[in-house]
């Protein structure tokens, strides 16, 4: 059987880039592929998906798993930006260069391109997609981003490969207290700080409660969500109930589908949503997460800039107004969107029997 690294961010404690693993290596295992995935936390990524994993970070195990694979495959996420820093871009290059020279093929799909400010990390990135075999982005707004960095290359637009993943088992019943519809919140600090989203957010719990909702907190990522959902709790007397420990993200899956709506900082938070079924309000940090918003063509994302919890609860009450509308599109986009998932798996088996049959 071919057999598959597959890079990224995966084992980190983030559920999204966990479902990008999840949705790329069931689907490409379904197609009689072998995965290897390069994991934060190898021993948790087998535990919980069991898929064979090797140390990210561990450069003597990328060279051994390099001479044994078929083919190394970035699977997803924004693995090229430089929001945070530049050495995301530089050191996934580099891996595209070392992958290169064994002579392995290399495959950027359900890539989410930029933000790329920095010389330095919009030059790798450039090279890195240049090296590709072949190329996959998450939204047309990755690709007018690859095409503004020269890179001349075919690219395909496809969509994230979270919405690959198996079908999460879901209860029957809502997911609430008594009446109260429940409505997930997941947060995130954006460069406003922890004080000030803790406020926005921990006001936000509170309107929500004193209209008869439930409002649940959600982490996305556990290492970085984890202390900004404890503050906006802590603000609040420590009541908001919160979702901080589930493993996978089928699991988080399962609990938002029976869940009324979620109101998402992470691009992840609304992703999931959708492959649940339940509507996204989603607060544009960064521009992947208004691209995503414009794709699912509910409302437009909420800007960070000037956001207070006023302005967040109106624009929640006018959402919800339209909930069965929205309904009747998640339905719609969410089989579109896994379709154009499935893209990313076309072209990785497309290109390897191309690549077989020039050898």
């Amino acid at each position: 059987m071919p057999s598959l690294l597959l890079a990224g961010h995966f084992g980190c404690g983030n559920l999204g880039d966990d479902a990008i693993l999840n949705g790329f290596a069931e689907a490409v295992i379904r197609q009689g592929f072998d995965v290897t995935a390069m994991s934060g936390a190898p021993e948790e990524t087998f535990r919980n998906f069991g898929y064979p994993s090797i140390p990210r970070k561990d450069s003597d195990s990328y060279t051994r798993a390099l001479a044994t694979c078929d083919a190394v495959v970035f699977a997803g996420g924004s693995i090229f930006q430089d929001v945070t820093s530049m050495r995301s871009a530089v050191y996934y290059a580099t891996m595209i260069k070392r992958a290169k020279k064994a002579g392995k093929p290399v495959f950027l799909v359900g890539q989410g391109v930029g933000p790329l400010n920095r010389f330095l990390s919009k030059r790798a990135a450039a090279s890195a997609f240049m090296l590709a075999d072949a190329i996959v982005v998450r939204d047309p707004a990755s690709a007018q981003a690859l095409k503004a960095l020269g890179v001349n290359r075919p690219i395909r637009i496809g969509a994230d490969p979270a919405f690959l993943m198996p079908p999460a088992k879901v209860e029957d019943s809502q997911y609430g207290v008594g009446d109260r519809k429940t409505i997930g919140i997941a947060p995130r600090v954006f460069g406003k700080g922890i004080k000030e989203v803790t406020t926005i957010f921990g006001e936000f719990a509170r309107s929500l409660f004193q209209s008869n909702y439930m409002p649940v907190m959600i982490a996305m990522d556990r290492n970085e969500d984890g202390p900004v959902i404890q503050a906006i709790s802590d603000s609040q007397g420590g009541k908001i109930p919160d979702l901080r420990k589930l493993p996978t993200p089928s699991q988080l899956v399962a609990r938002i589908a029976r869940m009324d709506a979620v109101v998402s900082v992470r691009l992840h938070g609304s992703v999931l949503a959708t492959c649940a079924g339940t509507p996204s309000l989603a607060i544009a940090y960064d521009p992947k997460v208004a691209a995503f918003a414009k794709l699912l063509e509910l409302n437009p994302a909420i800007p960070v800039e000037g956001l207070t919890s006023a302005r967040l609860f109106e624009n929640f009450q006018s959402f919800m107004k339209a909930r069965d509308r929205n309904l009747q599109i998640i339905e719609r986009r969410k089989a579109e969107l896994t379709r154009l998932a499935e893209v990313n798996v076309e072209t990785v088996v497309e290109s390897l029997k191309g690549v077989a049959a020039a050898r």
